[in-house]
């Protein structure tokens, strides 16, 4: 009877089979758990990625992109005269006077890699975005491995985290999966695989160098760092940890003279990534808290001046009115220690922690003023377009309002260049119009700096010094009183909070004179 049993067990098996046999198998990642682990090298002593790189290869692309840029010509300088049709195409046609436009081709060349079989593919915004002022993207193209070519639609972009989402129209494509990369450390093997330099695929292999590095204090600065080969063209490529998991996406380099890779590469963790590209895929709209201030780290000579903590915090130098910051009481001058919680630390900017917080949510926001501790509640905005926070900032330096020494006629005092370097005066209307100071601006100019004190070495002629160590100084008086108790206090060096023409305000700190 056991062996009839068995016999009709094996019968019913086996028709199962053949029932299944009948489907096409489902398809998996090319780094499905299990499918790289067996195949990877043993840690520590790696005999070869090829295994891995063999898996994992078929599902990274290289994205290349087609653009025409209209570019204005100069005006025929020969219009009018006998020569003007002679030279009519340098600019004004025959003979015309004004520069006709000309559109010129060009092509931007990267990286990317499928997220599923049905062709979505993630790479950089920079890679596919328009690559000058005037330019337009014609069309984008993603190249296999085996160099077949499919024309890619672009779904959706972010240029504040450099992101951006493809998609081409095939089916049953190899493809790969985000990882963990909050489980990275310091020294773990990665590989990055990518289109330098436009050469064609290209692996290379190296370890995490650091994690969480802010290189320029943006809302979504915080990259990891690796010392494994990346180049131009490797933009928007993945890296990879030893169980074939996406990790990263390749987006910055720090180059040498050359421009070529020295072994400082940075990519976009996955666990910021991987939210954003969800986001793009189903169309929603990427909404990002936002606080409305300027915030500038607290480096060891600020936070020594104003006697705080190094490296825990950063001093807002400007508010934005009618914005979040602004309604919730924050000013210029507040050392921002922590977001909901999180601390502020180099490692973790109030740029990222604010932008990671949803629109409209009340949160607790801890500052330090006049050396104080307290809490201030802010109703948390929504980021502007990074174009929008881009033409906020304007340029400009003049310092021809002011003249040499008026023998005290508008204010001026040397006494406190003894002790910090400089001679100032009062801020005029007349000399703020010049120097492109805003009018609701007060304060005293620097009239000359000792080339022989800090002051001379990082101020000059025309700033303006708004306050010292969070005291307002509108008159020269004021500016040698906050020196002066500086000195009696011990301390070596002074925050200053100056304007420069119509750079945005910032802090400086000043080393006394002995």
């Amino acid at each position: 009877m056991r062996y009839a049993y068995a016999i009709t067990a094996a019968i019913l098996l086996s028709g199962t089979a053949a029932a299944v046999a009948l489907e096409p198998p489902a398809q998996t990642a090319q780094n499905e758990p299990g499918a790289i682990a067996a195949t990877a090298p043993r840690a520590g002593a790696p005999m070869s990625f090829a295994d891995m790189v063999a898996k994992l290869q078929p599902a990274v692309v290289n994205i290349s992109t087609s653009q025409h840029i209209k570019v204005e010509q100069p005006a025929n300088p020969f219009a009018g005269t006998p020569f003007g049709d002679l030279f009519g195409q340098m600019g004004g046609g025959q003979g015309g006077g004004g520069g006709t436009p000309q559109t010129r081709e060009a092509t931007s060349l990267g990286s990317g890699f499928i997220i599923s079989p049905d062709g979505y593919i993630v790479t950089n915004n920079h890679v596919v975005a328009p690559g000058a002022k005037g330019a337009t993207v014609d069309s984008i193209t993603a190249i296999m491995i085996d160099r077949k070519e499919y024309k890619a639609k672009l779904i959706g972009r972010d240029p504040t985290s450099d992101l951006a989402l493809l998609k081409i129209d095939a089916t049953n494509l190899p493809f790969v999966k985000f990882g963990d990369s909050s489980r990275a450390r310091v020294g773990d093997w990665v590989i990055a695989i990518g289109n330098p330099f436009g050469i064609g695929s290209t692996v290379t292999a190296g370890i995490v160098s650091a994690l969480h590095r802010v290189t320029g204090g943006g809302a979504y600065d915080r990259f990891i760092q690796t010392d494994a080969a990346i180049n131009q063209g490797n933009s928007g490529g993945p890296m990879f940890d030893m169980t074939g998991a996406v990790i990263g996406i390749n987006s910055q380099i720090y180059a040498g003279q050359s421009g070529g890779n020295i072994g400082i590469g940075f990519a976009i963790p996955a666990e910021d990534a991987k939210p954003v590209i969800d986001k793009l895929m189903k169309g929603t709209k990427i909404a990002r808290g936002y606080l409305g201030v300027g915030p500038q780290p607290l480096d060891d000579d600020i936070a020594s001046a104003l006697g705080l903590q190094k490296n825990h915090g950063e001093i807002i130098r400007s508010i934005e009115p009618n914005e979040a910051a602004a309604k919730a009481g924050l000013k210029v001058g507040d050392v921002v220690t922590s977001v909901d919680g999180k601390d502020v630390t180099p490692d973790q900017s109030l740029s990222y922690l604010v932008a990671n917080i949803t629109p409209g949510t009340r949160t607790p926001i801890g500052i330090i003023r006049q050396g104080k501790p307290m809490t201030i509640t802010a109703m948390i905005g929504t980021r502007p377009s990074e174009d929008v926070l881009a033409a906020k900032v304007s340029d400009g330096d003049d310092d021809d309002a002011l003249g040499g020494d008026d023998n005290g006629q508008q204010g001026t005092q040397s006494a406190s260049a003894n002790a910090l370097g400089v001679t100032v005066q009062t801020l005029t209307p007349q000399i703020g119009r010049s120097l492109g100071i805003d009018s609701s601006v007060q304060g005293v100019v620097i009239a000359s700096t000792d080339p022989s004190s800090d002051a001379g070495q990082k101020l000059k002629r025309g700033d303006v010094i708004i306050s010292a160590n969070g005291t307002p100084t509108s008159t020269p008086a004021a500016l040698a009183a906050v020196v002066a108790q500086a000195k009696r206090e011990g301390r070596e060096q002074v925050a200053l909070y100056i304007q420069r023409a119509r750079l945005p305000a910032l802090f400086v700190a000043i080393k006394l004179k002995k």
